[in-house]
């Protein structure tokens, strides 16, 4: 066995975007580097033979980015997006199957965001912004190019390809709405499309419309409104006609848990699917005959079919499921889905399972020793069912115990840990155990996995119950003799971050801390952040609603920043929108005029996430030295 190295972590692929053919005897997916070095993520396109041999070839030998592979409907043509013309421009390419050729299909100037082949052989539906003018150019060229906010907005528009041409039209539907999601009817009908009133992400998706579009006739109908963050758009046929599903956020809040909507298209009767359900949808997947759904379920996933009156359960399975695939009959699919101590594969099989992995994308892995995982179940302080993962020091056992022990608290707050493999660029556990560490991955009200109401219990009470929750695990762990309460860490990205920020505020039991991309004040993020309305719902209140004190000041870090004693590590990418590097400026000046003892790194070029290789090695030996300098004896 060797040792892990962050050059490990950060070198690796990984599969994604998978698409299997309708015959399904091809599967393809895009192999995508956890880090890129340059400007631009190189990826690629493989191939698989599913019938039996799984023998893996690359489909293209270019340097680009290539995603959203699809197939024509006689599953003879993989279409895909590739800007190997022009890095950074997308263009749609198609690869015959029968002799590996090539073709480049559209010179859209400005590129081709998505696209979907239709059961018209001669046709392929596209998304693509308006294509610059001539003054556009000028304008660029001469720096006359002020914003007006609101004015010649980039949208997405649906537009048609004609193979046999190459021209590119665009129908006049939807009134000018930014078009998000497309999907054919399978008996090639209709188009469901999904629009926006705008692509800004604090407003887009409050704004949500169903449009159906016929490609024949170019003749559009509205279907009206949908829930708040709509998308995943399948079809199903019902005896009452066709049916429209999507997923959105069960109303009213903004913080809520995703459900399964159906609406039947000719009588307009909308219905909640998945009401009551202690699961939470993540994706749905049209097939010929009924709707295929996954469930996160707890720490691991269920995957069910869609009945006209009831949900099926077909099979379940430990940790994720993701990008589910299928053949039109939906007897055969595809997803990623790893193990404990295995990285997400692609694995192929029937619905109701068993699933047999086809790839090995990081056997670089397979020799490398990881810590010990185990799940966790526990109860609130009122009495609420929680789950969550403990994670090992490698090569220890909790009779070892008691260890140093960094709870890590993930994203969202609508996400989860599932039990899968934890290892990965941001402060992850097996990165941590293999370090000497014992590593909590709590799963606290507020996240996914186990209903509505859960997910939305924390609206705007962030802070409250779901650190409550936290805090009871850590005493667990302690009690139990897996931690020691004088080694205390705690660390998170995005609204983990939050949690550590929040934590250290409300307690000095931890020793160390972490704040990655953190929010510390949901009043400021609400009014820069891209999904301002959305952390509204979280934070409880915005600016605007009057003089304050407002709700949101009650559960923002930086109002407890003057009790802070713990060291804190702060990581922020520069170009971050989602939570903007306000929030670490504002913690950084905080914790200098309380004169608590930090750090404050700030990634160029970088966004919410990481990806550049030298940065993402940075927050990994950045994240070990730092707890290595406050919890080692």
């Amino acid at each position: 066995m060797t040792g892990l190295t962050a050059e490990l972590v950060v070198d690796g692929r990984s599969p994604r975007s998978l698409a299997l053919a309708p015959n399904g005897r091809l599967l393809c997916y895009v192999l995508a580097p956890a880090s890129r070095t340059g400007a631009h993520l190189d990826t690629e396109l493989w191939l698989v033979d599913t019938d039996g041999a799984f023998a893996s070839r690359r489909a293209t030998a270019d340097t680009a980015t290539e995603a959203r592979p699809r197939w024509s409907a006689d599953s003879e043509t993989l279409f895909f997006l590739s800007d190997r013309g022009d890095r950074g421009t997308a263009q749609l390419h198609g690869l015959t199957v029968a002799d590996g050729t090539t073709t480049t299909l559209t010179s859209w100037r400005g590129g081709v965001i998505d696209h979907l082949p239709l059961t018209d052989p001669n046709l392929v539906a596209l998304l693509a912004e308006d294509e610059p003018t001539e003054r556009d150019t000028r304008r660029v060229r001469d720096r006359d190019d002020a914003v007006v906010v609101g004015e010649q907005e980039p949208r997405a528009r649906l537009r048609l390809l004609d193979l046999r041409t190459g021209r590119v039209t665009t129908p006049n539907v939807f009134g000018g709405r930014h078009v998000v999601e497309m999907r054919q009817r399978p008996d090639g009908g209709a188009l469901a499309v999904l629009t926006w009133a705008g692509a800004d992400n604090d407003y887009g998706p409050r704004t949500g419309q169903l449009h159906l579009f016929d490609p024949t006739t170019g003749a559009a109908e509205d279907l009206g409104s949908v829930g708040v963050d709509a998308r995943s758009l399948a079809w199903w046929p019902g005896e009452d006609g066709w049916h429209l599903g999507y997923l959105a956020l069960t109303p009213p809040l903004l913080q809520a848990g995703t459900a399964v909507f159906d609406l039947a298209v000719d009588s307009r009767v909308l219905r909640n699917r998945t009401a009551g359900l202690s699961m939470c949808p993540t994706e749905l997947c049209q097939t010929d005959a009924a709707t295929l759904v996954v469930f996160a379920d707890g720490l691991n996933t269920t995957l069910a079919r869609l009945d006209p009156t009831d949900l099926t359960t077909l099979s379940r399975h430990p940790g994720r499921l993701d990008n589910l695939t299928t053949t039109p009959t939906g007897e055969e699919i595809a997803v990623l889905t790893g193990t404990r101590y295995q990285t997400p594969n692609v694995h192929l099989g029937p619905p109701t399972g068993p699933l047999r992995r086809i790839t090995n994308t990081r056997p670089e892995l397979d020799g490398v020793a990881l810590g010990t995982q185990q799940s966790l179940a526990y109860r609130a302080a009122d009495g609420l069912h929680l789950d969550g993962l403990l994670v090992l020091p490698t090569g220890s056992t909790a009779s070892e115990g008691p260890f140093p022990l960094v709870t890590i608290v993930h994203g969202g707050p609508y996400d989860r840990y599932a039990d899968r493999c934890q290892l990965f660029w941001f402060p992850s556990a097996q990165w941590l155990a293999a370090a000497g560490y014992a590593v909590f991955l709590p799963n606290p009200r507020g996240g996914q996995g186990r209903g509505h109401q859960f997910a939305a219990s924390v609206a705007g009470r962030v802070g409250q119950q779901e650190w409550s929750d936290i805090l009871t695990g850590i005493d667990l762990l302690i009690a139990e003799g897996v931690a020691d309460p004088d080694r205390l860490g705690i660390a998170g990205w995005s609204h983990g971050g939050f949690m550590s920020a929040w934590a250290i505020g409300q307690t000095d039991r931890f020793r160390a801390a972490l704040v990655g991309a953190g929010v510390v004040d949901w009043g400021m993020l609400a009014a820069t952040g891209e999904n301002g309305q959305f952390e509204a719902a979280l934070g409880g209140s915005i600016g605007w609603s009057g003089i304050g004190p407002h709700p949101h000041d009650a559960v923002s870090p930086i109002s407890f920043a003057r009790h802070i004693r713990t060291p804190v590590l702060i990581l922020h990418g520069a170009e971050d929108t989602n939570v903007p590097l306000g929030q670490a400026v504002y913690l950084h000046r905080a914790l200098r005029h309380f004169d608590v003892e930090h750090e404050f790194v700030i990634y160029p070029r970088e966004g919410h996430s990481i990806r550049e290789r030298n940065h993402q090695l940075d927050v990994l030996r950045r994240t070990h030295a730092w707890f290595d300098r406050w919890l080692r004896p």
